[in-house]
Formats: C-alpha cells, sequence, structure tokens
C-alpha cells in the first residue's frame, strides 16, 4: 500500500491543499484505514494536481491510484474500487439571474457549459449526447465560477457542495448560483489501477471498513469523525 502513488486534485472537502499539506475527508480516511492495515502512508505518496492529469496517470501507471473518483458506468471497467468515501451530487449549476430552466439533457446542447476535462460532469454530459462543441473546459472550478458571473459561459457541470466551496473561496455569493439539472447522484471512491495487487485492495477495504464500524476514546464513529471535521 505504501508503495503505490496516489494522486489527487483541488476537490474541497474530500482532497486539497491547506498551508502546503494535501488534506480533506478522503485524505483522512485514506490514511487511517492504512494504519488500521498496519501500514504508514507516507504524506509524499500523495500527489495533489489537475484532475485530467491525474486521471491519466492512474490509467497509465501500475503503481497508481486516483481519488476522489465518482464511480460511474463508463468508467466501472477502467480502475478497481475501493470505498465507498461518501456520496454525491453532479450538477447543472446556473446564475440565478439567467433564469434558465432544464427540464432534460439534450436542453442545454444551446448553451455554453464549463467543465473541468475528464470530470463526471462532462463525461455525463457526452453520455447524455450533449455535443463536446457546447463545452469549455477549465483546470480549476473557481475559473468556471468566474466566467459564469461574468456571462463567458451559461452554466456549470460539477459536484454541488465541492462548487460551492469553491465559489466561496473565490470570493462569490454562493446565493447568486443555483441548481437547475441534477446530472447523477452517486459515491465517491478510490480508483486503482487494474494491476494493483488485489491484497491490497483487500486491505484497504477492510481498514475503511473498520473506520466506519468503529468509534473514537469519545465514543464518535470514527468515519462520522473524519466528515465532522471538514463540515
Amino acid at each position: 500500500m505504501d508503495s503505490l502513488t496516489y494522486y489527487t486534485e483541488e476537490y474541497p472537502p474530500f482532497n486539497f491543499n491547506q498551508n502546503g499539506q494535501v488534506t480533506g475527508i478522503s485524505v483522512d480516511l485514506l490514511k487511517q484505514a492504512a494504519q488500521v492495515a498496519g501500514v504508514q502512508l507516507p504524506s509524499d505518496h500523495i500527489v495533489l494536481q489537475p484532475w485530467a492529469r491525474s486521471y491519466r496517470s492512474t490509467i497509465l501507471r501500475p503503481d497508481s491510484v486516483l481519488f476522489s473518483t465518482t464511480r460511474t458506468q463508463h468508467r466501472e471497467d477502467l480502475f478497481h474500487w475501493v470505498g465507498p468515501i461518501d456520496d454525491i451530487k453532479v450538477t447543472i449549476i446556473a446564475r440565478k439571474d439567467s433564469q434558465i430552466k432544464i427540464a432534460e439533457p439534450l436542453e442545454m446542447a444551446s448553451y455554453r457549459i464549463g467543465v473541468i476535462r475528464d470530470d463526471v460532469g462532462e463525461q455525463m454530459l457526452l453520455q447524455f449526447g450533449v455535443p463536446r462543441e457546447s463545452m469549455q473546459e477549465a483546470g480549476y472550478v473557481s475559473v468556471l465560477a468566474e466566467q459564469l458571473l461574468k456571462k463567458r459561459i451559461d452554466l456549470i457541470a460539477y459536484d454541488e457542495r465541492a462548487a460551492q466551496w469553491w465559489i466561496k473561496q473565490a470570493g462569490y455569493n454562493v446565493n447568486e448560483f443555483e441548481t437547475v439539472y441534477v446530472l447523477k447522484e452517486g459515491l465517491l471512491y478510490y480508483a486503482f489501477n487494474k494491476n494493483v495487487n488485489q491484497s491490497l485492495l483487500n486491505d484497504l477495504q477492510k481498514g475503511i471498513d473498520t473506520i466506519k464500524n468503529t468509534t473514537d476514546e469519545d465514543g464518535v464513529n470514527r468515519y462520522q469523525a473524519i466528515l465532522n471535521k471538514y463540515r
């Protein structure tokens, strides 16, 4: 487990940079689950970089892991899965003053949609038949939020909770935005390269299950304590 490289992105509250350290719900759960398995996971084995680069690195590198990753039908056979970490709601977000209403996915084809390359939002749009020409890619959600406010794009496709966090961090008012369509409700996982030894997957899964089913010294469920730390 400590021989693997764990790729992630700025995706708060699950994984993000805080004072030079990668932290978040997924990072804490990963490290604690590794400890349960008897492994001390070095912090320098967790690499924070843009999502598209992390996604490709995990597919191409045998000893690699990607998180936090939404488990979808499109991705199912690309990785081995350990988790879940938490739930997710991938949504379409608009400015409230735009008064955009979406009844079905293909209606979005007439709008400019901001996406993160290889993110589940982009993949879901493509799956629903929305043409790529309608999408505008960016590396960070804060950039998309700025473009949305400046009316350079009409919509953002991203996880609702993480998008709200980014909007706040960028100094914008969350109340200026609203969810106009839900693309997918699902679960976040650790996604392993298909060549990773199954015994490592089993060990981490057992560690996660243990965290979710035991309490800390204060009598609080250990998994809930991690969630509470970031909410």
